[in-house]
């Protein structure tokens, strides 16, 4: 019989799997219902912050008019899990097809969830997304591999 901690990371693990799911369906109504309400999300893009689940709706929908076709993956995700708090880390890949049949390869990130348990739901309370830096240049590392 598995724990309760067995259960509730499975559970995160499918929450994970659906934004994968609503990217590639290109489903913002079941997106929505995998954030909390007051989500704050460091994303790739400006600003510095996304706060609340409209902004980081606002963030995803331009994925929606750019590509014809969306494959969100997830790697290496590995969660730790509290009572009502868990965090997690893994490797994502946003890719796909334009509207101009352009292939997109997308390039890899790292990304750092923070989970809260809300009436018995996991959501997502914080994500970060980052790629690392060539202090020399600058510049963001974009062509790494996991």
């Amino acid at each position: 019989m598995p724990t309760q901690r067995q259960v509730d990371e499975a559970k995160i693990r499918e929450l994970v799997d659906k934004i994968a799911e609503g990217l590639q369906t290109k489903d913002l109504g079941g997106l929505r219902q995998l954030y909390a309400t007051d989500v704050v999300s460091f994303d790739i893009e400006p600003p510095l912050q996304h706060v609340g689940v409209e902004a980081k709706l606002e963030n995803w929908a331009p994925v929606f008019t750019f590509f014809a076709s969306v494959t969100y993956e997830v790697r290496d995700l590995t969660i730790t899990v509290g009572d009502d708090v868990a965090f997690g880390h893994a490797f994502a890949r946003l890719s796909g097809t334009r509207k101009d049949g352009t292939s997109i390869g997308g390039m890899w990130v790292r990304v750092t969830y923070c989970f809260r348990k809300i009436d018995g739901t996991w959501l997502i309370a914080h994500d970060q997304v980052s790629v690392p830096l060539d202090i020399s240049s600058g510049k963001g590392v974009v062509d790494l591999q996991p």
